[in-house]
């Protein structure tokens, strides 16, 4: 009796390789891509970072790179994220992440600050306020978030560090109250934040790493 032989190809195990092959090479294409662009991706990275660092810290505080001196510590049981400046070597100014809640959700900042806790910049990273209202808090959209510069935890005194609606020194937006009175909250709060760990911020102690 005659056996007849079967075409490997028509074997039910032919497919399940040719699949097993072709994902093998995609993803190996894919490792190639990434271990070559990785370092290109990485420096980008790094110049957006760096170019963002620039708005909210003046030139002249620094002789570094900043963006090479991320910092993340626990403070107060929660986790905070800068960069340091440092001028001859000693930390001259930090730039802070914060956020806070405004009309319509989460507003987040990145403060600058000199080593005595004085505001060199305030700029908004991301917000969902609401487009002509809210959204002035941006600087494309207007100079409000200027007004922060040169200010610190005592000048104003607590009573300044509100809208004019509620007693303070800052502008508020016609129809949109809330959402600068959130960002006058926030830089306040982060200011505080600063001059209760201002030894952690500048590196003089160790604080809790998250």
């Amino acid at each position: 009796m005659t056996t007849l032989s079967v075409p490997f190809r028509d074997k039910p195990l032919y497919p399940s390789l040719v699949l097993g092959g072709f994902a093998l090479l995609v993803c190996s294409a894919v490792a190639l891509s990434s271990r070559l662009t990785s370092p290109s991706i990485a420096l980008r990275q790094q110049e957006d970072t760096q170019r963002m660092l620039v708005q909210v810290i003046p030139s002249e505080l620094y002789d570094n790179n900043p963006s090479q001196e991320e910092i993340s510590l626990v403070l107060d049981g929660q986790p905070v994220h800068f960069f340091r400046a440092r001028k001859d070597g000693a930390v001259s100014g930090v730039a802070l992440f914060a956020e806070t809640i405004g009309y319509a959700g989460p507003i987040r900042l990145l403060l600058g600050l000199d080593a005595k806790g004085v505001l060199t910049g305030v700029r908004v990273l991301s917000h969902t306020e609401t487009p002509g209202l809210g959204d002035k808090i941006e600087l494309s959209k207007g100079e409000w978030i200027l007004g922060f510069n040169g200010l610190s935890l005592s000048q104003p005194d607590a009573r300044g560090w509100h809208v004019k609606k509620d007693g303070g020194q800052f502008d508020g937006f016609t129809g949109a109250t809330i959402t600068p009175r959130a960002v006058v909250k926030g830089v306040y709060e982060s200011l505080q934040l600063f001059a209760r760990h201002q030894d952690a911020f500048l590196g003089t102690t160790k604080e809790s790493q998250p």
